[in-house]
Order: C-alpha cells, then structure tokens, then sequence
C-alpha cells in the first residue's frame, strides 16, 4: 500500500469510491488523488502493467491535437472533461504557440476544478482563462455558462476538446445526439478534437486482461464502455476529417511532436486501443 499523504479533501469530493479523473492523474504521476484511487490504480496496473503508458498516449495526443490547432491559428479552446490539470494543459500548450490563447476548463469532478483554478491562479491567469463544474450531457447549460465567462467569443472559431471524456457515457445514453448538439454551437470553422478507446482491431497479447480493467471500473464513480470504429466516426459526421482521418491515438500526428510514449507504440498503435480524430466545422 502506497505511503503517499493525501491532500486536503475540497468541499463536494466522494472519497467512497474512486474516481476515473483522480486515478488518471495516479497514472500520469500526479498527486491530486487519495489513498482510494491509488489503490485502485494499483488494481487495475495489476492486471494491465501498460495502462500508465496508455494514459501518457492520451495525453500526448490531446498535446498534439491542440497543438496543431493552435497552428491553424484556433487562439481560443473550450475543454470537456479536462481532469485534473497536470503536464501539458491545453493552455500551456496553445499559449506557446498563440501567446494570447484563451481556454474554459470544464469537469464534474469537483477535485479537478478546483486544482485547475489554483493552477490558473498560481500562474495569473485565472480571468483570461476560466474552470467550470459542469456535466458535459447538458450542451446548452455548458455553453451558456462557457459564453457567461466572457473567455470566448461565439462568433471565433473555438476547439471543442472532448479527450479522454466520451468512452465514460453508457451505450443507453444519446451520445451521439449530445456530441451534436455542441457541434451545432460551434461557429463556422471551429474544430472537434475527441478520442476514444475500442476493440476494432486491436492486438492483443499474451497476459492481456482489458476485459479484467473493464470489470474493475464499475466500481468506480464511471464506468468505461468500448465503441466500435464506426461508432466513433459518428461523432464526426458533417465534418470535414482532418487527415488522416480516424486513427490510432498512437500514431495520430507522431511526427509533430516528441510524444515518447506514443513512440513506443508506433510499429504497432493498434495495442493501445484508442481512436483519435480531428474535424473541422465547415
């Protein structure tokens, strides 16, 4: 059992079960988690030693994906699901590129708000940037109190980043629809940045124990669901793909960026299970 102190417990947090945010800030070597989803964490590595690496692939692709949004001159972000801050924020990123970036920060889980608002605080920021607690099934909701914040200007073209956040809303619920919906808010020449995990032509190897991973996470605040190839395409409909397309997170862009942990995956990307894609609002 780790020995780790545990950080003070903000208003709201649930320390009854894990968390899918605070056990990927575990992953990623981050220490806004507690003893619970370290435990956890340590289950789920158990059964699957790779899984770090796989949260480091995600991460890199978010930085890749913002990245070459912020080349494409896209200076403001409005980021779903966006965790607990760590290595490479979205504003980091688009910062460097675009000095005068802005981005809205938005996560139900009250931990990541509020290490995202000192985070912003602490670099002076908080202002031009902004953290919402939101759920990201209510569309209209986000995006009336994304425009309150005065962050962004609805007649831009925004990133819309829902990385890492879509695989945590169930088969019975309307996904697709919700996806959509914020599509349909965007203005012309917006971007739709999103990921996803899948078992379409995965490889697997010997003492590989997803569907064990996948038992695991009901027991935390969110469950985990796989969709197919086809089903993440969806999501893109009425964009116009950004090339190459749909592909494996691995491989998304590599050649961008320095993602180590995408480069060990590079002769064969279709391990790590996860799909990007990036499409553009005509």
């Amino acid at each position: 059992m780790t020995t780790q102190q545990d950080p003070e417990v903000p208003e709201g947090v649930d320390l009854e079960r894990p968390n899918v945010a605070r056990v990927y800030d575990w992953f990623l070597g981050g220490s806004a988690n507690w003893a619970i989803d370290r435990e956890f964490g340590a289950q789920v590595l158990k059964q699957f030693p790779e899984v770090k690496t796989f949260a480091r692939v995600g991460r890199d692709f978010l930085g890749r994906g913002v990245g070459y949004l912020a080349r494409q001159g896209i200076t403001q972000f409005l980021d779903i699901g966006s965790g607990v801050p760590t290595v490479g924020n979205v504003h980091q990123i688009a910062s460097a590129i675009n000095p005068g970036a802005r981005v809205v920060y938005v996560d139900i889980e009250p931990v990541a708000v509020a290490h995202s608002q000192l985070l912003l605080e602490r670099e002076g920021l908080l202002g031009r940037h902004a953290v919402l607690q939101g759920d990201v099934r209510d569309p209209a909701d986000i995006w009336k109190r994304a425009l309150e914040t005065g962050v962004l200007d609805p007649r831009q073209p925004i990133g819309l980043v829902l990385v890492g956040l879509l695989y945590f809303l169930g088969p019975d619920e309307p996904v697709h629809e919700m996806v959509e919906r914020y599509i349909d808010f965007l203005p012309s020449g917006s971007y739709f940045l999103a990921s996803h995990l899948t078992e379409d032509g995965v490889t697997r190897k010997e003492g590989d124990n997803r569907e064990d991973v996948q038992e695991l996470y009901k027991k935390t605040s969110a469950p985990f669901h796989l969709r197919s190839r086809a089903e993440f395409a969806a999501f893109f409909d009425g964009l116009e793909l950004v090339e190459p397309g749909i592909d494996w997170m691995a491989t998304w862009h590599l050649d961008e960026a320095d993602s180590r942990a995408s480069d060990r995956f590079a002769d064969d990307p279709t391990f790590t299970g996860g799909l990007g894609g990036l499409g553009r609002k005509p």
